[in-house]
Order: structure tokens, then C-alpha cells, then sequence
């Protein structure tokens, strides 16, 4: 009998050791493909990243917690399973929540770089967007050509210039002759002579530093004009601000729309990356009054580190954004934002020519002492009646 006990006794023993080894192998388990998870969602996810995290932590402790409590037989059956149901039913529920959130996020993204399709503007592909004329240009290069770069919302203007003078031939936009890296890059690229002629708004403070310090000098052409405008979502019922209430929205001085004639609503202005075209002409309008933080957002870097990144402008009823009025216009006539008067003008084309619409700036072709031998030449067309022409047909004010 005592012999029957003992064996009764280590197969239980045993059968619980077993028991335990699977809960250490299945939680190791756990963890291990929790961690995954975590370092997949930190390289693709960037709205609400720490509450991915959270379900990712909660579903790994329900599946522990509730394995335990089924294969040790602490919890009756029927309580474990209407346990688990409310405990992972809710789970879900916080993620669906959260999926449609971030739907609702894009949903509202607007105004921002990525989305221009760069391949309507591309130099001699069939049918391009980019403006033309008739008569034959005044100037043809061929060989030797300088290689252009510049801000997205300026290239359907220098790639009609390419058009027009440059030989036929393929210009991926993404890299050679004709590529457009956004202003920030394109500084970069022309300082390190990697483009010859640029086309940008005017440069920042620690871009203007950058070429002295490298001892270079920026020849700036303007060739044309446009507005600087900021919008609003078209709900909203405030149509105009001063200069001064834009100072005190983009300082944090004022925070509610009811301060400046709207609804009692905080305020939400979104900025645009530092060294940009349009948050350079941002720090001009402050003229020395102090910005106050952006929104950001947690985004990837190229080494797969987390960095934080001035968001986009996401067009909810209380937002408030800036940009160039030829990258904003198609918005405006898809009826999802507004333009703003400043001080009682609006941003057009009139406006911007008759100099009434205060925030109006040149935009430059840029170059060094050192760039390419053509760029002269080049530069003097563009200044010419063919040149201004393109500039205008494209939806920008030309000079002359």
C-alpha cells in the first residue's frame, strides 16, 4: 500500500513538475515574441505607439495569467472562459478604438510633401503636367548641363525650365540633373556641390551660417513671387487674423479661436520641419518674437531609431497651418481648408502682384561662385520673357 502511495504521489509530482516546465517554456515564449512585437511596432508605428505598447504587455499577461489559472485548476472552467472573454473582448475593443483613430488621423492629413506625385511634373515623360509654349526657347543646352534641385512646391517650375532648354532625355526626379530633395537637402546638396542651381525660398539663419562657415557666397536671383498663407479648416468661422494675432497664436500668447473671433475651442498650430522653405518665412512674420513648441510626432529614423518630427498639418476643426499658396491651392478648391485674410486681404494671384497681401516673398535661384558655367546663362533666361512666362503659367507671380 505504501509502495501504491508513493508511486500515486511522483506521477502526481511529476505531472505537476511537467505542468510548471510548460508555463516557463510558454512564458519565455511569451515574452520573446512580445519583445518582437514591440521592436516591429517602435519601426512602423508612430501615432500612439505607447498604447500599442500597453495592449501588447496586457495581452502577453492575460495569456499568462489566465494559462495559469486553467492548467493549475484555480478557476472553474465556465468563470475562466467568461474571465477571458471580458479581458480580451476589452483589449480588442481599445484596439478598434484605436485603428479608427488613426484612420480618422490620416483621414485628415493635408498639405503635406508626401503626397505630391513628383511623376506629373517629370521632364519629357508623355503627358506631364508642366507648362509649355509654342515658339522655340531662346537658349539650348546640351552639354555640360547644371544639375538642378530645389523645394517640391517649386518643381513643376524649374522642371518646366529643364523642358524647355535642357536635350530630351529621362530625369528621374529622385536623383541626377533634375531632382527635387525639398529645401532643407537641396541647401545641403548646393553647398556640398552636389547641385549647381536651386530653387528655394530664402534661407534660415544656420543655412546662411553653413556657407559662410565653408567660406562660400549665396548668389540669390529672385525670379518670382508667391504668398504665404495660412489656413484653416473650412468649418471654421474665423476668415481672418492680423499680423499680431498670428504672432501671439504661433508664440502660445493666444490658445482659444474665441480670442480672435471664433469658437471657444483651443487652438492647434501645427508648424513645418526646421530649415524649411515655409518655416523659415514662419520666422520672419515673428520678427524676433519667440515660437512656441510644434506638435510632434515619434517617427522612424534610417537607422531604425526613434526620433521626434514636427508633425503634418491634420485638418481638424481647431487646426491652423501654413504653407506657400500654389502647394495649398488644390485643397482650398477641394472645399477642405480655407485661406486666411491677413489684416482684411486675401492671398490670390492680385493680391500677391499688387503687393496688398502683406506675407508675400520671393522665391530665388540659387547659386555659388563656384557653380557650374551655364548657370549664368541660365539664370538671365529665366529672367527673360520666356522664363517669367513659365513662372506665370505655372500659377506663380513672375517678376517682370
Amino acid at each position: 500500500m505504501k509502495w501504491i502511495n508513493e508511486e500515486l504521489f511522483m506521477e502526481k509530482y511529476m505531472w505537476l513538475g511537467s505542468k510548471v516546465l510548460v508555463t516557463i517554456i510558454l512564458t519565455i515564449g511569451i515574452i520573446f515574441t512580445s519583445l518582437l512585437a514591440i521592436i516591429y511596432t517602435s519601426m512602423t508605428v508612430s501615432t500612439g505607439r505607447t498604447l500599442v505598447y500597453v495592449l501588447i504587455i496586457l495581452l502577453a499577461l492575460g495569456i499568462v495569467v489566465f494559462w495559469i489559472l486553467g492548467v493549475f485548476n484555480i478557476l472553474h472552467t465556465k468563470k475562466l472562459v467568461i474571465s477571458m472573454g471580458i479581458y480580451f473582448g476589452m483589449c480588442l475593443l481599445v484596439f478598434v478604438g484605436y485603428q479608427w483613430y488613426v484612420n480618422y488621423l490620416d483621414s485628415l492629413e493635408v498639405v503635406s510633401t508626401q503626397d505630391v506625385d513628383l511623376r506629373a511634373y517629370q521632364p519629357f515623360t508623355e503627358g506631364n503636367e508642366l507648362v509649355t509654349f509654342d515658339e522655340e526657347s531662346t537658349i539650348d543646352l546640351e552639354n555640360e548641363l547644371p544639375v538642378l534641385d530645389g523645394a517640391t512646391a517649386l518643381y513643376p517650375v524649374y522642371a518646366a525650365f529643364a523642358q524647355a532648354v535642357y536635350p530630351e532625355k529621362d530625369y528621374p526626379f529622385y536623383e541626377g540633373e533634375v531632382m527635387v530633395t525639398q529645401t532643407p537637402r537641396a541647401y545641403e546638396n548646393l553647398l556640398n556641390d552636389r547641385a549647381d542651381l536651386i530653387f528655394v525660398a530664402g534661407p534660415s539663419h544656420q543655412q546662411k551660417q553653413a556657407f559662410e562657415t565653408n567660406g562660400k557666397e549665396l548668389n540669390m536671383t529672385p525670379i518670382g513671387k508667391e504668398a504665404f498663407v495660412f489656413f484653416v479648416n473650412v468649418d471654421n468661422p474665423v476668415d481672418e487674423l492680423t499680423v499680431e494675432e498670428v504672432q501671439g497664436i504661433y508664440s502660445g500668447e493666444i490658445t482659444n479661436w474665441k480670442d480672435v473671433g471664433g469658437q471657444d475651442e483651443a487652438i492647434k498650430a501645427f508648424q513645418r520641419p526646421e530649415n524649411s522653405g515655409s518655416q523659415t518665412t514662419l520666422e520672419k512674420i515673428m520678427d524676433g518674437v519667440q515660437l512656441m513648441e510644434p506638435p510632434k510626432d515619434d517617427v522612424v529614423s534610417g537607422m531604425g531609431g526613434i526620433i521626434e518630427e514636427t508633425s503634418d498639418y491634420r485638418n481638424h476643426r481647431n487646426s491652423i497651418g501654413f504653407s506657400f499658396r500654389y502647394f495649398a491651392n488644390e485643397m482650398v478648391e477641394q472645399g477642405e481648408i480655407k485661406f486666411l485674410e491677413i489684416n482684411g486681404v486675401y492671398p490670390d494671384k492680385a493680391s500677391v502682384q499688387e503687393g496688398t497681401y502683406l506675407f508675400t516673398d520671393h522665391f530665388y535661384a540659387v547659386s555659388t561662385e563656384s557653380s557650374h558655367d551655364n548657370v549664368a546663362e541660365f539664370k538671365d533666361w529665366i529672367l527673360s520673357n520666356q522664363g517669367q512666362e513659365l513662372i506665370e503659367e505655372t500659377g506663380y507671380v513672375p517678376v517682370k
